[in-house]
């Protein structure tokens, strides 16, 4: 049976896939770990596959932050199919703001458990379609490490990635506020997929990404 390694976004865990159907594949949850202060996207990668045995021709499901760890997995270990929704590349790929908040590094003020009580402000921003389920955002960001919250943070704005040699399978809605679809190439752009949809749009992408997985 094929392995499906599933990595979430920042302040969200493997509850975010929940309506993705992976029957007939072995589902791996890459759930986060402790990092180091001074681990960048790129070591935390390796330690992911480290920790899960993530081994050649086995599949990737990464999703917004989950995506970039995805990429850089992707350099280390000859997977079968890496699939990123949500999310970016390549550094290019980033949005402007990504350059802002590097010379302006405002986060590092602020204290993990603020930013943890400052995301349910966010939530607007990730999705307004989840409805009477809205609650599980709530679960998860309050699940979420304070350290790992603002340490993925930093990590993902620094990130300098560049994509890998294999081919990456990339969804982005064309309503998410926090990557803009226009300045993502070689996407398969969702019509009114937001930053969560794969939780939201679900029905939409599931015939996408089996149609990558079982191909």
């Amino acid at each position: 049976m094929d392995k499906v390694f599933l990595i979430a976004g920042m302040g969200a865990d493997v509850r975010l896939f929940k309506n993705l159907d992976l029957s007939g594949f072995e589902v791996i949850d890459a759930a986060w770990i402790d990092p180091e202060s001074a681990d960048t996207i790129t070591t935390y990668a390796v330690k992911l596959i480290e920790k899960y045995n993530i081994t050649a021709q086995s599949n990737i499901i990464g999703v917004s932050l989950g995506g970039m760890f995805a990429v850089e997995i992707a350099k280390r270990v000859d997977l079968k199919n890496v699939i990123i929704i949500s999310s970016i590349k390549t550094i290019d790929e980033a949005p402007s703001y990504y350059k802002l908040f590097r010379v302006l590094p405002v986060y590092k003020l602020i204290p993990g458990k603020l930013m943890l009580s400052m995301g349910k402000l966010l939530k607007p921003l990730f999705s307004k379609r989840m409805g009477g389920e809205s609650h599980l955002f709530d679960l998860m960001l309050r699940n979420t490490s304070p350290v790992f919250l603002k340490w993925s943070m930093g990590a993902a704005l620094h990130w300098d990635g560049q994509a890998p040699q294999q081919h990456i399978y990339h969804l982005i809605g064309d309503k998410d506020l926090i990557f803009d679809y226009r300045k993502i190439k070689d996407a398969i752009v969702i019509p009114g997929g937001d930053h969560m949809m794969v939780f939201t749009r679900a029905k939409d992408l599931n015939p996408i990404i089996r149609n990558i997985l079982t191909q």
